[in-house]
C-alpha cells in the first residue's frame, strides 16, 4: 500500500480540481478520509482473514463499488442539505469517489502485496497497473519509522506529491482566468 500521507496529498490534489466553494474543513478532512479508509480492511488480519479473501486487505474496500458506496455515504451523511443527484450533490459524489478510488490506483502502482480488487464484489480477482513504481509501505507504525518508511516517503515524493504538485498548481493557474 501507499502511506496514509500520500493517499491524503492525493486527496488534496483530486480536492483542488474542484470549485473553490466547496473548499471548507468538512470537505478537505471527508476527502483525505475518504482517501485512507480503504485500509481500514487491515482489520481482517486479526481475524484470520486471509489477504485474498474479498474482505481480506485490498478487496472490498478497495473496489470501484466501495469508492461508489463511500461517496454515496458521504454526501448523504454530511451534507444532509444538498440532494445527492443536485448538481452539487453530484459534484461532491464525484470528488469523494475519486478520493476513494485513488487509494485503490496507488497501491496497484506499489511494489507490494497481491493486487487490488477493483471489481469486487463481482469479481475478486486482484490487479496491479503495469507501473508499479511507489515502494510499499509496511503495515505497522514502528516499521513506518525506519529505512524501509524513509524509502516509502522518497518514492511517494516523486511518484504522488510531484504530480499532485502538477495537478494544484494547474487547477489554481485555471481558477484564476
Amino acid at each position: 500500500m501507499a502511506s496514509a500521507f500520500g493517499h491524503g496529498i492525493a486527496a488534496i490534489a483530486i480536492g483542488k480540481v474542484f470549485p473553490a466553494k466547496y473548499a471548507g474543513w468538512k470537505f478537505w478532512l471527508l476527502g483525505v478520509t475518504c482517501s485512507i479508509l480503504p485500509d481500514a480492511d487491515v482489520i481482517s488480519f486479526s481475524f484470520g482473514i486471509p489477504y485474498e479473501h474479498l474482505l481480506g486487505h485490498r478487496g472490498i474496500t478497495h473496489s470501484f463499488f466501495f469508492a461508489f458506496l463511500l461517496a454515496a455515504l458521504v454526501v448523504k451523511l454530511f451534507f444532509a442539505d444538498v440532494r445527492l443527484l443536485s448538481k452539487e450533490g453530484m459534484i461532491l459524489f464525484v470528488c469523494f469517489f475519486l478520493c476513494t478510488a485513488s487509494h485503490s490506483i496507488l497501491d496497484a502502482m506499489t511494489t507490494g502485496g497481491r493486487g487490488v480488487a477493483f471489481f469486487a464484489p463481482f469479481d475478486n480477482t486482484r490487479y496491479f497497473l503495469p507501473w508499479r513504481v511507489i515502494k510499499v509501505s509496511p503495515l505497522s507504525v514502528s516499521s513506518f519509522f525506519s529505512e524501509w518508511g524513509w524509502r516509502v516517503l522518497k518514492s511517494e515524493i516523486i511518484w504522488i506529491g510531484i504530480p499532485s504538485m502538477a495537478v494544484i498548481l494547474a487547477a489554481e493557474f485555471l481558477k484564476k482566468k
